[in-house]
């Protein structure tokens, strides 16, 4: 995968002395790559409005093939970043692009969670993961050491872990050789060129919240760091507030604490990433960029965007059918579909609200309502189901047989660029990328 002009490291530094001029720098936004069609998406986004694109893939979403890849597209790290390469070409973007792992380390697929690994096996997983993600080219990789069968992990243990896999991906980095990219008589190879870094979390259960422990974390960790030889990360990730669940941020965005952790990272020459700033209100995200958040991570509301823009194509096709019995269409049963596969996949359950928490699969079924609703939040995870494919094909050929949509599936690229463009409008990316070049 060609490399971006700019590592994220400069493009931080970057941005931290914009703020420091003026007192607001745009907020980098950070997409979930919760299908083909979102990428597509992001990517013809960033091309309109001339800002980077970062795609944030889990290790639930993509992973290595030794692992059984990842949910969306079955996707493996390398067949992801070809994706996305054939994608950039198809939609002209020539931008600055990155691809980015999200919370990488150990226990973060859930089955490993599920299952208890012991620490060394789980730590082994998630080296194994981080070696694929630099064989495949990935610009950012987010140290996420927090995820813990037992329980909340002590800062120290952080810190410990941190190390750790930052030291054995650059021992794996340097060890990687690469073919280069351009053609040659000669079989050459270079050592894999060097990747950013983001360390720390956003969850409630073992976020940096308090000043002296993030100011604590952060010192220690680059000490640590330094004392290594190891590379500085380019963003340090704290908690503002944010929590999703279904389809709300159920948090509450605190800017104060926002606002104090951002400068305590930009003293030690870090980005500030917030993650799960997914449905927080238009004002809140429009503050970012005097706040000093750096970039901001968007997962779920993409899915459920195109989820929302599927079911609403569904439901006026039904009624079309219903209005005209005569045209001799057969209904896709898509909606019905999506929300069978949904319930049957389990996977709803992590994102209901706390007052729904207990809910079975049965609950969810004997109501109408109620199965509607999660099957909008969590829809993306089925995308690739077979079934759900037959019937999302059905469902375009139905629509346009019935002309409600002369282009079903622009429809929904459409309903999906819109979600993402009122984040690059709150973040003020706008013509971010042609500044940077020429900032050099």
């Amino acid at each position: 995968m060609p490399q971006p002009d700019l590592s994220l490291d400069e493009v931080v530094a970057r941005l931290l002395e914009r703020y420091e001029r003026q007192g607001s720098a745009p907020t980098l936004l950070g997409v979930g790559p919760m299908s083909s069609l979102v990428v597509r998406a992001a990517l013809e986004t960033g091309r309109d409005a001339d800002c980077p694109v970062m795609l944030i893939a889990s290790r639930n979403q993509v992973d290595a093939a030794a692992f059984g890849g990842g949910y969306v597209e079955g996707w493996t790290q390398s067949s992801f970043a070809a994706d996305i390469r054939r994608l950039a070409q198809e939609v002209g973007f020539d931008g600055l692009l990155y691809i980015c792992r999200d919370h990488g380390g150990p226990w973060h697929r859930d089955e490993e969670l599920r299952a208890k690994l012991p620490l060394d096996e789980a730590m082994a997983s998630a080296i194994q993961s981080y070696q694929s993600d630099v064989e495949a080219g990935f610009n950012l990789l987010h140290i996420d050491p927090t995820r813990d069968p037992s329980g909340a992990v002590s800062l120290d243990a952080v810190t410990e872990r941190s190390l750790a896999l930052v030291k054995a991906i650059e021992s794996a980095r340097k060890e990687c050789r690469l073919p280069l990219t351009r053609p040659s008589r000669v079989p050459e190879r270079r050592t894999a060129p060097p990747v950013s870094y983001e360390i720390g979390t956003e969850e409630t259960s073992g976020g940096l919240t308090a000043d002296a422990d993030f100011r604590s974390f952060i010192s220690g960790l680059l000490a640590r760091l330094s004392a290594q030889a190891l590379p500085r990360p380019a963003f340090i990730v704290g908690q503002t507030g944010t929590l999703v669940r279904m389809r709300e941020n159920i948090g509450s965005f605190d800017g104060a604490t926002a606002q104090r952790l951002a400068a305590i990272a930009r003293e030690h020459r870090l980005g500030f990433k917030e993650h799960n700033a997914d449905y927080v209100a238009y004002d809140l995200l429009a503050a970012h960029p005097q706040l000093g958040i750096t970039a901001a991570n968007v997962a779920p509301e993409m899915g459920a965007a195109e989820t929302q823009a599927l079911l609403a194509l569904a439901d006026r096709e039904a009624a079309a059918i219903s209005r005209n019995p005569a045209a001799g269409v057969a209904p896709s049963g898509f909606r019905r579909t999506v929300e069978d596969k949904v319930l049957a996949s389990g996977r709803w359950v992590k994102w209901l609200l706390p007052a729904d928490k207990g809910t079975t699969e049965t609950d969810l079924r004997a109501d109408d309502a109620r199965r509607g609703v999660v099957a909008l939040a969590c829809g993306h995870y089925v995308f690739t189901d077979p079934d759900v494919q037959m019937a999302r094909r059905q469902l375009y050929a139905n629509a346009r047989a019935l002309h409600i949509a002369a282009d079903p599936e622009r429809e929904v690229l459409d309903a999906v660029k819109a979600s993402i463009a009122r984040y690059v409008q709150a973040f003020r990316l706008d013509g971010l990328t042609t500044w940077l070049r020429s900032s050099r």
